[in-house]
């Protein structure tokens, strides 16, 4: 690495530059963190411009960057992949001044520590009578001093010296010290392999905590679908949202730090954040930051196999991306170049929208053929007078289970949400003789984007048609009346809110035998489809709601 002086040297006299380069000349011995010398000259420099400095000091001893921060900050410079795999430290220690003795070493370094796996991290400033102020930091083995899963990988120390922190030989320390990092690595590894995407869930929110909590716990479901791993849950109850940050920037910035703390590389936020909030949290941090409705967006494009279902994905997914492509970083804006894209032409940013659009136009003819098909084929049941009666409900609430139990078919079955995205018919015989198409849809949830209601409208049309809807809900869901009126105001939502329904309560089995009064009540439909439970009962009842002709809707309450 060759030598480089670099960072906010804007407005530093030629003396000072000289001062900060004559930093290079001076060398640490092998068994110290640093010299007494070496840190007096860095505090003198950064007394004299005001600014914080930092210094990268190899294991020889030898100094390969001095970098210039603001009276609050100096960023560590790149320093490369070098060493960085198998639980080799970096072999490199970052020594940075404070302009204030009673700070002590800031959590931002502390990451920078733990992510690049410094050899040695140390923060030296000096004392109103001119005494150096150092504090020290350096990573742990897991398991060892604070560094189990559930502390600080690192250990802190302190002193007024540097042969304080030398540990009597630094040299044997951090070689003894990286020793017992690589005999540790393996099983932090195997359990990234094993889980993949880590993430933290953010969730700020002006309702009560019972509903940030049910929220929560609903995002926690769907990363689990979508194979994230979830480091932590970080809740802030808020007055008003902030409009650029969600959270305020002073909160995010302790959430990143928390996140790079548990080797997190995502933050998913439990709301759909606006175009401009993607930008800007995007540029508040270097970690990737979805929302709610990226999320779900993932798990369909996961679950959609048919040609119709990727479709109908791929749809959702550019509308909801082409109002954010406007707000990406400047460097989509760069113009094309070279033989036939000189002058002032179109943007790279211009471009990506134009694509989008042009495509978007594609898949919304394919979805509408899709829905012209299904439509000449709801036609050819009505010939048929074939009745259609489709399960609704809120995701993971046991649609497919009910349909396979009432059909003896084989529709996919997983404790997954969303599970289901292709409408799925089957044939089903009623007690009175009578045949009908019993049709399994796709799953509602919370405030169901409606990039996914718009682009699945070819399947969740299907709904419109049918004679009878059952409205199934979890019996043992904590939050079974919340999801039955959130299922209910997207059927509103949809114009489907007078629809014929019969309302039927699934999972009978998971409950306890008094935990519902109304088991005693024929109004009430409560079946396990696993056990086959209430399932004579539900047969007669979707009977005689079609022999009545549905006139009016059909509510168990």
């Amino acid at each position: 690495m060759a030598e480089r002086l670099e960072g906010q040297l804007q407005g530093l006299k030629p003396s000072q530059k000289d001062a900060l380069e004559r930093t290079f000349r001076r060398r640490v011995p092998s068994k110290l963190v640093a010299t007494n010398e070496l840190l007096r000259h860095l505090l003198s420099c950064s007394s004299d411009i005001h600014r914080r400095v930092g210094v990268l000091v190899d294991r020889r001893g030898r100094i390969e960057a001095v970098t210039v921060g603001d009276a609050h900050r100096v960023y560590l410079p790149e320093i490369g992949r070098l060493r960085a795999g198998g639980g080799r430290l970096r072999g490199l220690r970052w020594i940075v001044t404070q302009l204030d003795h009673r700070r002590l070493l800031h959590q931002e370094d502390l990451v920078d520590l733990q992510k690049l796996r410094l050899d040695y991290l140390m923060s030296v400033a000096a004392d109103h009578s001119g005494h150096l102020v150092l504090h020290g930091a350096h990573l742990v083995p897991l398991g060892g001093a604070s560094g189990d899963d559930q502390g600080a990988p690192y250990a802190e120390e302190e002193g007024d010296d540097c042969e304080d922190l030398s540990h009597n030989d630094f040299e044997a320390f951090v070689n003894e010290l990286e020793a017992e990092l690589v005999g540790s690595a393996s099983p932090k590894k195997v359990k990234r392999e094993r889980f993949g995407t880590r993430a933290v869930i953010v969730s700020a929110s002006t309702k009560g905590k019972e509903e940030q909590d049910r929220r929560a716990a609903e995002m926690r479901e769907l990363c689990d679908t979508a194979g994230v791993e979830v480091a932590d849950t970080v809740m802030q109850a808020r007055k008003q949202l902030d409009s650029r940050y969600v959270v305020g920037k002073g909160k995010l910035e302790e959430i990143v730090l928390h996140a790079l703390r548990l080797d997190a590389e995502l933050l998913i936020f439990d709301q759909e954040l606006s175009p401009a909030q993607v930008r800007t949290l995007g540029d508040a941090t270097e970690l990737r930051v979805i929302d709610r409705t990226q999320l779900i967006l993932d798990i369909f494009a996961q679950h959609a196999t048919t040609v119709d279902g990727k479709l109908q994905v791929e749809l959702a997914q550019l509308q909801y991306n082409l109002p954010r492509l406007s707000e990406m970083s400047t460097a989509m804006s760069r113009l094309t170049g070279g033989i036939g894209g000189r002058g002032p032409g179109e943007t790279k940013l211009e471009i990506n929208r134009r694509r989008a659009k042009d495509r978007i136009t594609q898949l919304e003819r394919a979805i509408e053929g899709v829905s012209r098909e299904r439509t000449l084929r709801r036609k050819r049941r009505a010939k048929a007078d074939m009745a259609v009666v489709s399960i609704v409900g809120y995701t993971n609430a046991g649609k497919s289970t009910l349909m396979n139990a009432l059909t003896k078919s084989e529709v996919l079955v997983e404790n997954k949400l969303f599970a289901t995205l292709d409408p799925t018919s089957r044939t089903l015989r009623l007690p009175s003789g009578r045949e009908v198409i019993l049709t399994d849809t796709v799953g509602f949830i919370h405030e169901l984007p409606d990039e996914l209601i718009h682009a699945f409208r070819a399947t969740l049309e299907e709904l419109g048609d049918a004679d009878l809807l059952l409205h199934l809900v979890d019996a043992s869901d904590p939050d079974k009346h919340e999801k039955r009126a959130a299922v209910e105001a997207i059927l509103a939502q949809m114009e489907l809110g007078g629809h014929p329904t019969l309302l039927v309560w699934s999972k009978g089995d998971l409950i306890a035998a008094d935990d519902f009064l109304w088991q005693r009540s024929k109004r009430h439909l409560l079946v396990s489809a696993t056990k086959r439970a209430g399932i004579p009962t539900l047969l007669e009842a979707i009977d005689q709601a079609l022999s009545r002709g549905a006139d009016e809707p059909v509510h168990a309450r």
